[in-house]
């Protein structure tokens, strides 16, 4: 009679991977008058990636496009109440927003073609510059009162344009995350946008700043883009992310699944590099006497046993491991 046969061995339950939550709600503006250098990408990504981990986001789009909606699977026809009803109408925020099914916490007012006509319809308003301002302080309130857990980030998907939506944004966050495409073209315009930075914080928000310049569409290939980088280092210091968001495949693909690419493919290196800036980005916000990993401080653990187990498989829950599919 042969040995008895050898239990095969029970894997260990693993731990969620949690952000720490930051001392006080985040309010960042993903800004940036260029087209096309992946603000509402890395808007949608940053927020999925942030929730995922534990902390409750809110991602306010005030793209008419609406791109940030469709990403994250949320309703943004004509006819759904969306940011053009809280700036215009002055509908609650509360009203408005719709909770994402990608990630355990994460929540979004959407952008409704309606949105195209709120420039002109602002101009005459009172307070014009402030409406979403007060708007957000408005629902951080009804949250208070309602007794339920409050924003950890609140991120805000801005045209690409430096119209009075993106003034709201401005004036509505002490923040400012500008994603910088590693062209040569990506930097023409940066001037301009710091300028009009400086504008409001002399007139309409001190408080503004910019604290996170993210890298996006990097080729490795190129001398170029590394010289956009070692330029862009040097002139920001510690404002930009040690993270690089590489040129990929998966990333333009998801969003025409209503994903982002954090559900879409999460080992391709596009969320990989979009979980890092989250986690570099989640470890800023916390100061110097943040509480221990064992408070409350720190984001409680998702409904899920391993957030990332369902994007994964399970077969990963860190950096470090090429796509399921095998591509960038």
């Amino acid at each position: 009679m042969g040995p008895a046969p050898v239990p095969r061995e029970t894997p260990a339950a693993r731990t969620p991977e949690r952000f720490p939550r930051p001392t006080d709600t985040r309010i960042m503006t993903i800004a940036n008058q260029k087209g096309g250098v992946g603000k509402t990408t890395t808007a949608v990504n940053l927020a999925s990636a942030l929730s995922a981990a534990g902390l409750k986001v809110l991602v306010l789009d005030l793209d008419p496009q609406g791109n940030a909606s469709t990403a994250l699977g949320i309703d943004h026809r004509a006819g759904v109440d969306g940011m053009y009803e809280v700036l215009v109408e002055g509908k609650p925020l509360m009203d408005v927003v719709q909770k994402c099914d990608e990630a355990p916490d994460l929540w979004c007012a959407p952008a409704t073609v309606d949105l195209a006509g709120a420039e002109i319809e602002l101009v005459s308003m009172v307070a014009r510059e402030s409406r979403l301002q007060r708007a957000v302080a408005k629902y951080f309130k009804a949250l208070q009162q309602a007794g339920e857990r409050r924003v950890d980030y609140v991120l805000i998907d801005c045209p690409p344009s430096l119209g009075l939506l993106t003034i709201n944004a401005f004036v509505a966050a002490p923040e400012v995350l500008i994603p910088i495409q590693c062209e040569y073209y990506a930097l023409e315009g940066l001037s301009q946008l710091l300028s009009n930075i400086e504008l409001i914080q002399e007139h309409l928000n001190p408080d503004l700043s910019v604290t996170t310049i993210l890298l996006t569409m990097y080729d490795g290939r190129t001398r170029l883009a590394a010289q956009v980088v070692e330029e862009v280092r040097h002139h920001f210091g510690e404002q930009v992310l040690r993270s690089l968001v590489p040129r990929s495949v998966r990333i333009s693909e998801a969003p025409s699944h209503g994903q982002t690419v954090m559900a879409y493919d999460p080992l391709s290196s596009g969320a990989l590099a979009y979980l890092e800036a989250a986690r570099e980005m989640a470890q800023r916000g916390v100061r110097e006497t943040a509480p221990s990993a064992g408070d409350a401080g720190v984001g409680s653990a998702p409904a899920v046993a391993d957030p990332w187990a369902r994007w994964t498989d399970g077969l990963v829950t860190r950096r470090g491991f090429a796509s399921k599919e095998g591509g960038a």
